[in-house]
């Protein structure tokens, strides 16, 4: 059994906009410390005293990291754990949609990659696992990484989509990419340490990058705040590792993802692209 949340430490990245924004100050009232990521510090900061002022909370902290560079994540690490020794839940809520509709093209990362793949994929891995020593002492801990029901079988041959670019399906493989690789860091944990598991948060909800992408939303942010809590907090799901999840129901994700080959060679690619070592 988990501990009260009011004695949890959880870091929620993307915590400055839609459903990110909104959990922090769902987390908030509840008591947890939350440890609110983003890339501005403006931001950041203004958000840190929206929170305090509307949840009376003296429990949050900020910290910058871009997504869109390996170098900022390790940073992240550093600096998290320079003020903390255990972690209950990272959330990996931060991501980047399509791109503008009719405005959609292919960007890369500093580190040289398709910049989906990286803030949607690579970024979060590599977090998770820098963070696993202080998730262990958080045990029993949770990793939630926020993926979405638009998933497009990955291309191996063109991981980096340099040849037909579409935003869309960039975006597509790369919440995939994030789905493969919770089912295998899930694997390689032991449940009753350390659970990991996927959700898609509700279908184009009310925020900037639906709006950016879509247009008019379909329904409220609210809606993609409770299955990022139910996740993040519900005893209900106590050692449940492995799952993925359509808002708070366990669901069936691509078919790729149940493919042990392709998630093994997606895998072991990923973590030569993020120079992890020792975690084959």
């Amino acid at each position: 059994m988990s501990r009260p949340l009011d004695a949890q430490t959880i870091l929620l990245t993307g915590a400055t906009d839609g459903i990110g924004r909104g959990t922090a100050h769902a987390l908030a009232r509840l008591g947890a410390r939350v440890l609110l990521h983003g890339r501005n510090a403006e931001r950041l900061a203004a958000v840190r005293g929206e929170i305090a002022a509307a949840t009376g909370s003296d429990r949050l902290e900020t910290y910058v990291a871009d997504f869109a560079s390996l170098a900022d994540v390790h940073r992240l690490v550093e600096d998290v754990s320079a003020r903390h020794d255990r972690l209950d839940v990272l959330l990996n809520n931060a991501g980047i949609g399509a791109g503008p509709r009719g405005r959609q093209r292919r960007e890369i990362s500093a580190d040289g990659y398709e910049l989906r793949l990286q803030v949607n994929h690579l970024a979060p891995l590599l977090l998770a696992h820098r963070l696993l020593p202080l998730l262990r002492t958080g045990a029993p801990a949770r990793i939630v990484n926020v993926a979405s029901v638009g998933q497009a079988p990955i291309d191996f041959d063109d991981l980096m989509l340099q040849h037909s670019y579409d935003g869309m399906r960039a975006y597509r493989q790369s919440k995939l990419a994030m789905i493969m690789a919770s089912f295998e860091l899930a694997e390689r944990l032991d449940p009753g340490e350390i659970t990991v598991n996927a959700l898609h948060p509700g279908t184009l909800l009310d925020t900037k990058m639906v709006h950016e992408g879509f247009g008019a939303p379909l329904g409220p942010v609210d809606i993609g705040i409770e299955a990022e809590l139910y996740l993040a907090t519900s005893s209900e799901l106590d050692g449940i590792s492995g799952q993925y999840f359509d808002r708070t129901h366990p669901a069936r994700a691509n078919p790729q993802a149940y493919d042990p080959d392709a998630r093994r060679k997606l895998w072991q690619e990923s973590l030569n692209l993020t120079h992890i070592e020792g975690f084959a």
